[in-house]
């Protein structure tokens, strides 16, 4: 990607840090066009470099589909961006002034990053609607929570994402009686209500339906350009309907970046991951 060389020369001491503002509160920098900078990042379990002098650039509004084989470091390159694991070395900062390093789980969350995982995590007691009230980024005191009366711009909110998660005509429904697809998008919707300004999303379309397939593709460009969305997919077949960009990691390393019809030509993505 042109511009990395100087991206990469970015440093702690240009970064401004202020910890003393509530997570809620932290907006990231964003004037360079970023919202996310991975630079030189490491970690080790056992002995096994999961990790390995890894650096990864997100734009703003970029959809950015991340590819590689099993044990390529892609589940542990997410679960440090969100604060699950802490890295030997290198930096994960949000926009260029936010370390997300020094943030547990929880207050990343709340500074704007969502997590989906594979498995969807539904209440599925709840109604649909009711998932996202729940999910809704509020105050979360428990005598708010359970004093708290929806606004009618509140449940408008609720409506506009259903409508947009194709789930407007279940919001009565109990979750546990959705499919497996409408399920995944039930909590990417849930995600969205929490207002992060990035998405990652692990592995949305495992399972589904090619009808459901499409119906995902649709529903995160949608939310394209308002988010910034990072995909992590195995199936090649999605990734080529949605991805713009796409990031190949191999042993830990970033292995080739670019289109997908570029990453396809690649030798070495060919040799190490798509086959012959």
């Amino acid at each position: 990607m042109s511009g990395l060389d100087g991206l990469r020369n970015f440093t702690r001491r240009d970064r401004v840090f202020n910890f003393l503002v509530d997570a809620d509160e932290m907006v990231p920098d964003t004037s360079k066009g970023y919202i996310l900078y991975v630079e030189d990042l490491s970690v080790s379990f056992d002995g096994f470099k999961a990790i390995n002098d890894l650096n990864l650039y997100i734009r703003e509004g970029e959809l950015r589909c991340i590819i590689g084989p099993n044990g390529a470091g892609k589940t542990t390159l997410m679960d440090i961006i969100t604060g699950k694991t802490k890295p030997d070395k290198g930096s994960v900062f949000f926009g260029q002034d936010i370390d997300l390093l020094q943030f547990s789980e929880p207050e990343i969350a709340k500074i704007g990053i969502g997590r989906k995982f594979q498995k969807p995590t539904v209440f599925e007691q709840l109604t649909v609607f009711e998932n996202l009230e729940l999910a809704m980024a509020a105050n979360k005191r428990v005598w708010y929570t359970l004093s708290a009366v929806l606004t009618a711009e509140q449940i408008d909110r609720i409506d506009e994402i259903l409508v947009q998660a194709g789930l407007i005509e279940l919001k009565l429904v109990p979750a546990s009686m959705l499919s497996h697809g409408q399920k995944q998008w039930l909590e990417i919707a849930m995600l969205v209500m929490q207002e992060p300004r990035l998405l990652l999303v692990d592995e949305p379309v495992s399972g589904m339906t090619h009808q459901e397939m499409d119906k995902t593709a649709e529903l995160l460009h949608q939310l394209t350009g308002k988010h910034s969305v990072v995909v992590v997919e195995h199936d090649m077949d999605f990734v080529r309907s949605i991805a713009t960009d796409v990031t190949v990691l191999h042993q830990g390393s970033v292995l080739a970046e670019g289109s997908m019809d570029q990453v396809q030509a690649n030798p070495d993505v060919v040799s190490v991951y798509l086959g012959e």
